[in-house]
């Protein structure tokens, strides 16, 4: 999907970007800072033949603001979804009346993001590539790099953040562990305890003592939830057999 972000202040402009960069699901990102600029990239579009599919924006903005811009999309011959991101609940009512596909509150949360693109990749009838959705953009020093699954051994929660760990180092992304575990659960990671996902072609040892249980990668120990050993112990059994 080609996504068009709006909002006129530009550290929370930024932040969205960068969490719709992150989604496979979504092929381009591109910004404006007030509604004006925004319908010049929506009809700039239309005229390539690469019409925007989606709109993430906010609704207090200088100028034509994000309720006003809403409502001039929903007339367009083939109007493109929006997402409003907001601070203020009560333009919800407003948001029902244009048939926005989700209303988000600011600060956005990754995972909430992440729901309202389903949503809106389920109207636009978007399917993903099996191999790019394992990939995460790490930002470094202005770099962006691609982490794919298969690099990563293991992954640590850290508050709203997950830490990647790979053979050759780890990386910290704004993404939540839960949000990973769903998105990972077909490239072979599987959950063993509240704080940790980890690749189970990576294991090399399940060790239980005294009721407790954990499992070694490379010279890591990582805890195993109770909850979650016997799952855990029989899918490396099953995977032994195989």
């Amino acid at each position: 999907m080609r996504v068009l972000a709006v909002d006129d202040e530009l550290p929370a402009l930024e932040d969205l970007a960068y969490l719709l960069r992150a989604d496979p699901r979504i092929a381009e990102v591109l910004t404006a800072r007030d509604g004006a600029a925004a319908l010049r990239l929506l009809d700039r579009g239309i005229a390539d033949g690469r019409p925007i599919d989606a709109v993430f924006l906010d609704i207090r903005m200088r100028g034509l603001d994000g309720v006003v811009l809403g409502r001039l999309l929903a007339q367009f011959a083939n109007p493109p979804r929006v997402v409003f991101v907001t601070a203020y609940e009560e333009h919800a009512v407003d948001a029902f009346e244009i048939k926005a596909e989700d209303y988000l509150l600011k600060p956005v949360r990754p995972e909430r993001l992440a729901e309202a693109i389903r949503r809106v990749a389920l109207s636009a009838d978007v399917t993903v590539d099996a191999e790019e959705s394992d990939t995460i953009p790490v930002e470094l020093g202005g770099v962006t790099r691609f982490v794919s699954s298969a690099d990563v051994v293991y992954v640590e929660a850290q508050g709203d953040y997950a830490r990647l760990h790979t053979q050759s180092g780890t990386h910290l992304v704004r993404i939540p562990l839960n949000t990973l575990e769903e998105r990972w659960a077909g490239a072979g990671f599987v959950r063993v305890h509240r704080s940790h996902l980890v690749a189970v072609k990576h294991i090399e040892e399940l060790h239980i003592d005294s009721g407790r249980c954990t499992v070694r990668v490379g010279r890591t120990e990582i805890p195993v939830s109770r909850r979650h050993t016997r799952e855990l112990r029989d899918l490396l059994v099953r995977r032994a057999k195989r």
